[in-house]
């Protein structure tokens, strides 16, 4: 009986082979550079005390009484920015603390540490450079940035340099496009830079020169570069181009 369906077998078989198959690509998996398993160190490690000073303590009040007392763990996220702002980095002992604040399960505050990268789970240098390199930045020249931080300082993305001064560290949008391209130190914005006023900013940073924040190009904020395109005459009175006999 299979005899009578062979040449329907055959003719199949024989169509599908000259049919070309679409060949799929894949791009090789992008993996994290943090490791989110905790291993005891000796700088982290549950018995290294740590706890709020009497100004961050207040802080930590005002902060809790915008939340109803049922709904405090919402408070975590600030409070652990400023844990982090007191002791440098994100440790264990830091969310510890703040699950004991908050009187939640210390996994609670894993679960937060670990999802947002603001948040450093390893020790950062004095200065904490993070590079924007979203497209609007790359475009103006954020790779060459990176290049000249990496060359300047001795170091890669994601280290620090051996005296402890700088972290650097690539980001997604600062949210600064118009002033591309920025770094974030600490939590201050420097904009418009070039690999010349990033030298300079870094040699002002070690030496303890005081810097000026936003834009290095002179421009004040986000104004254009060129001077003022808009506006530039008196804006007309009320009833400009409206009926007189309205």
């Amino acid at each position: 009986m299979l005899a009578r369906f062979r040449p329907a077998i055959s003719a199949t078989t024989a169509a599908l082979r000259s049919v070309s198959i679409r060949q799929l690509s894949t791009t090789g998996t992008a993996r994290s550079d943090a490791i989110f398993i905790h291993r005891d160190t000796p700088e982290n490690n549950p018995s290294i005390r740590f706890e709020f000073d009497a100004k961050n303590l207040d802080e930590a009040q005002r902060i809790m009484a915008k939340y109803p007392p049922q709904y405090k763990k919402a408070a975590m996220i600030p409070l652990l920015h400023l844990a982090q702002k007191q002791n440098g980095w994100t440790s264990l002992s830091v969310m510890n603390y703040i699950a004991k604040f908050l009187e939640v399960p210390p996994m609670r505050v894993y679960e937060v540490a670990t999802f947002y990268t603001m948040f450093n789970r390893n020790p950062v240098g004095k200065y904490f450079l993070q590079v924007c390199t979203t497209t609007p930045c790359q475009l103006c020249g954020s790779s060459k940035i990176v290049e000249t931080i990496e060359k300047h300082l001795g170091i890669k993305l994601g280290e620090t340099t051996s005296d402890k001064l700088f972290t650097l560290v690539e980001v997604e949008c600062a949210g600064a496009c118009i002033n591309a391209p920025v770094i974030s130190v600490n939590d201050d914005y420097f904009e418009d830079l070039t690999p010349e006023s990033t030298v300079k900013l870094l040699d002002d940073l070690k030496s303890g020169t005081p810097v000026k924040r936003g834009p290095v190009s002179g421009r004040n904020n986000c104004e254009p570069l060129g001077g003022q395109t808009t506006l530039t005459t008196p804006p007309p009175g009320p009833g400009f181009m409206v009926r007189n006999d309205l």
